[in-house]
């Protein structure tokens, strides 16, 4: 595995830890609604809108509407960051998202209609978040939500039964390929356990910490710029943007 690859793996594995925490931190402790899983908050509009509370219905549209918006704006950065050959693009988006986590970290949910503007804002990171890092490798990766990366993980161990059975009854030569697939799928799979882990570890802090347990997450974040001022983590990214015009 290329050092770029290595480092986009450990950072990605991070992120989506401190999603996983930014989730449920928000969920516990500002108005039971999910940051980063917009699936749930999709269902729950629409059961809200449906049972008559609108006011309820519409707030989980505008969390929605500012997951979306977040992330617009972080794919609108790394495509101007491409036309002007800005490397380190992700330290930017991943140092925007600390900055709204913080706001989120050191403000008081009690103050009236603090709860709804704090959500808004966490969902505007999460939005952010997934934006700054889609790739590694060959991978595409989500760091902010895991149903995909689920699917993904099924597909391929889907695929390195099929190989196995190729390698060992059919005695083909994929010993390289089988490898690469159980590789992706263990990475797969740390996405997902990642995100779990990160969701527990702030639901046992949340219920000391409050919405201070969210300089955790900061803390990762300050990691992941790290990384991307020593090898710069949107590259692909980047390159994406530049082809597709």
């Amino acid at each position: 595995m290329r050092p770029s690859s290595t480092i986009n793996s450990i950072v990605a594995l991070l992120l989506t830890f401190a999603a996983g925490f930014v989730d449920i931190v928000g969920f516990i402790a500002l108005l039971r609604t999910f940051t980063a899983h917009m699936t749930g908050n999709t269902v729950h509009a629409a059961y809200r809108l449906a049972s008559g509370r609108e006011g309820d219905g519409l707030f989980a549209i505008a969390v929605i509407a500012a997951f979306l918006g977040g992330s617009i704006i972080g794919r609108a950065l790394i495509e101007a960051a491409a036309r002007q050959g800005v490397r380190r693009i992700a330290s930017i988006t991943l140092a925007l998202e600390a900055a709204l986590i913080a706001v989120v970290a050191f403000s008081d949910p009690q103050r009236t209609g603090h709860a709804h503007v704090l959500l808004l804002l966490l969902s505007t990171a999460m939005g952010l978040q997934t934006a700054s890092l889609t790739k590694v490798g060959p991978l595409t990766v989500h760091t902010t939500f895991v149903t995909g990366m689920l699917n993904k993980l099924a597909q391929l161990i889907s695929r390195a039964l099929f190989l196995s059975y190729d390698t060992v009854v059919r005695k083909q030569p994929l010993q390289q390929h089988r490898r690469r697939v159980f590789r992706d799928a263990s990475f797969i799979f740390s996405i997902w356990l990642l995100y779990l882990s990160g969701a527990g570890a702030g639901t046992r802090l949340t219920l000391d910490w409050k919405l201070h347990a969210l300089i955790i997450p900061l803390g990762l974040l300050a990691l992941a710029v790290c990384a991307d001022l020593l090898r710069p983590l949107s590259l692909q990214e980047e390159k994406d943007e530049l082809e597709a015009h």
